[in-house]
């Protein structure tokens, strides 16, 4: 994924109110950006980071400018925008990078399914076997070389995981994708210390065939680009 007009920069004054973010640039100006994380951006809103923010040219919206990244503790770059995980994950797909999951016929996205209202992310199609459903999830925690999910208590995250449990039971193929918006990370963990109870689900759906991995994307102000597989510990 190619950013175009590459990302601008500035030092983040503050995020409130969830949505919006305070910044300073270069020539002393302060400009409120959105800010597209309903989380709680743990490590990734610190006063005083650098950011790198997305302008749309769009003079009609009443905030232009979009933060998309954040310089955090050691030097590496986590991307908060959580809306463009789907896309990077499908464009990934599409090129053939991801290994376990070349070959599908069909990608859809934003399906309907399951018994709790749902939509899969990407429902991957083929005639000569079961679909695939895959949830994708954002990480963007990191403390030390340790990527967590989630960032903050999720009821909605274990019903996903209830609903891709059901979608094995069906006999189909189902994964849970963690895309990792994070330059430092080495593996990826459950974030039990914020909430257990997702921890625990994410075991059980592991434990019943739900299929769980994490891959890593290269972050720069030109763009994002698939870098490699990381381990999940679930112990």
């Amino acid at each position: 994924m190619q950013f175009d007009p590459t990302l601008q920069s500035g030092v983040l004054i503050q995020r409130y109110k969830r949505f919006l973010a305070d910044v300073r640039l270069a020539d002393g100006r302060e400009i409120t950006l959105h800010c597209p994380n309903t989380g709680s951006m743990k490590n990734c809103a610190e006063p005083g980071s650098r950011v790198w923010f997305s302008d749309s040219g769009n003079d009609k919206r009443k905030y232009r400018h979009t933060w998309e990244l954040v310089e955090v503790q050691g030097g590496t770059i986590a991307g908060i925008n959580t809306s463009r995980a789907n896309a990077l994950v499908q464009e990934a797909i599409a090129a053939d990078r991801i290994p376990e999951l070349v070959g599908y016929a069909r990608v859809r996205s934003e399906v309907k399914y399951g018994s709790e209202n749902s939509r899969i992310d990407l429902l991957l199609e083929d005639d000569t076997r079961p679909p695939c459903f895959i949830e994708i999830k954002s990480v963007a925690l990191g403390e030390g070389s340790t990527g967590y999910f989630p960032d903050a208590v999720t009821e909605r995250g274990r019903k996903h995981l209830r609903e891709l449990m059901a979608m094995v039971e069906q006999g189909n193929r189902a994964i849970l994708f963690f895309c990792v918006q994070h330059t430092g990370v080495q593996v990826v963990k459950p974030a039990d210390h914020i909430d257990p109870a997702y921890g625990k689900q994410l075991r059980e759906a592991a434990q019943s065939g739900v299929e769980v991995m994490a891959w890593r994307w290269q972050l720069s102000a030109q763009g994002a680009a698939v870098e490699c597989r990381l381990p999940v510990d679930l112990t």
